[in-house]
């Protein structure tokens, strides 16, 4: 397979239309009385924000997370560019730092408060009329993160002028151990955040409350509330391990040959000469390492593609990753396989993220947000 201008440097491929797809299979899960939001943040999990939003707002997504301000900025910017677009809601997860306030209700972007503090200094740089502009409060139900404490939630309740003006327009949390259905802390969660929504609902009866994850939403229909905020499984992510995951893969990565290398006597490979191969073996070198996301724990564990006229063959990295280059053992090519390979695909619908991160020790997640800039991105669907 020929390789084109555009894959000199490694070739992207992101297809917004199998985004879009789990975007609305996401929705067939969720209960009819609740909405599917998407979670944007970090460039849409690297795969680029201003690409992903606009096909999910197309798909009937009204409602978007991001994390900072700078991101909630762009996204609304990206909105307005699209004239056919209404103003989506967009929240801020890591909620406004002091003195941001102005600019991020000039925006009509809505911060997710995580304390008592933050609730009281949006109240006052808000306010104009004696009531602040909406917000969003976040409830630590058991991860420990980000989130309001049961003594500030208590001290909130008992301020009924503040309660009565702050504006909090829903109740949100998050699940830590979601994407293990068994876990006790699931159950454990879900009862302390019914008990937090109840005695918020006794005062603000029409607050919105928001609990599940990817990976919550297939825990049933009493963890859905009035909003689900999918993330990684929008991009491929398996929000239901160890079963199949229920979602389309929507990257795949190509990497081309930069050098085909005979082996004449048994030789170790790469930094740190931790792997060796035998005499008579063949490597191929293509172009991408750990400064392009290929991540350096993969260092002999990770599985490649060898592509020849539209066929994969399964082939092993072996020897330290680098920061540009990458080796494969292909020995198990023909000689005329081996003449016409020109291309390694490392990710695609059979080789996912969740699979190159378990090669590296870690999660799909780190894998989509780690791919570099220097490969040609290319957009498909959407």
């Amino acid at each position: 397979m020929s390789i084109t201008e555009q894959e000199h440097e490694g070739l992207l491929s992101i297809d917004l239309g199998a985004v879009v797809g789990n975007y609305r299979r996401l929705r067939e899960v969720v209960s009819p009385d609740s909405q599917c939001a998407a979670v944007v943040k970090a460039d849409a999990y690297g795969l680029g924000m201003a690409q992903v939003a606009p096909p999910l707002y197309r798909a009937g997504c009204g409602e978007f997370f991001v994390a900072t301000l700078a991101e909630g900025l762009e996204l609304r910017e990206v909105f307005q560019r699209h004239a056919e677009h209404a103003a989506p809601k967009i929240y801020l997860l890591a909620g406004v730092r002091p003195g941001c306030e102005a600019a991020c209700r000039a925006a009509d972007l809505t911060p997710v408060l995580v304390t008592l503090e933050q609730l009281a200094r949006w109240y006052a740089a808000t306010a104009d009329d004696g009531r602040a502009a909406p917000c969003v409060l976040k409830i630590d139900t058991g991860m420990t993160r980000l989130g309001m404490t049961a003594a500030e939630f208590d001290q909130l309740l008992g301020d009924q002028t503040l309660l009565a003006r702050a504006n909090i327009q829903m109740l949100l949390s998050h699940l830590a151990c979601a994407d293990d259905a068994s876990h006790p802390q699931n159950r454990s969660q879900l009862d302390r955040f019914n008990d937090y929504l109840s005695r918020l609902r006794a005062h603000c009866p029409e607050v919105r409350a928001s609990f599940a994850n990817s990976s919550g939403i297939f825990l049933g229909e009493e963890y859905h509330f009035d909003l689900v905020r999918p993330g990684s499984s929008l991009y491929g992510v398996n929000p239901t391990p160890p079963q199949g995951n229920p979602m389309s893969a929507v990257v795949t990565l190509r990497l081309p040959v930069l050098q085909k290398r005979a082996v004449v006597e048994t030789c170790a490979v790469g930094y740190g000469a931790t792997q060796t191969v035998a005499a008579g073996s063949w490597l191929a070198v293509v172009r991408g390492g750990y400064a392009d996301g290929i991540l350096r724990t993969q260092s002999g564990r990770g599985r490649g593609c060898a592509v020849i006229g539209g066929r994969r063959i399964e082939v092993p990295m072996v020897g330290r990753v680098s920061m540009d280059t990458s080796v494969f053992d292909i020995s198990a090519l023909s000689a005329g396989e081996r003449d016409q390979l020109e291309i390694i695909e490392v990710l695609n619908d059979s080789l996912t993220v969740d699979h190159m991160g378990t090669a590296a020790g870690t999660i799909g997640y780190e894998i989509l947000t780690s791919l570099g800039s220097r490969y040609f991105r290319r957009y498909l669907g959407g």
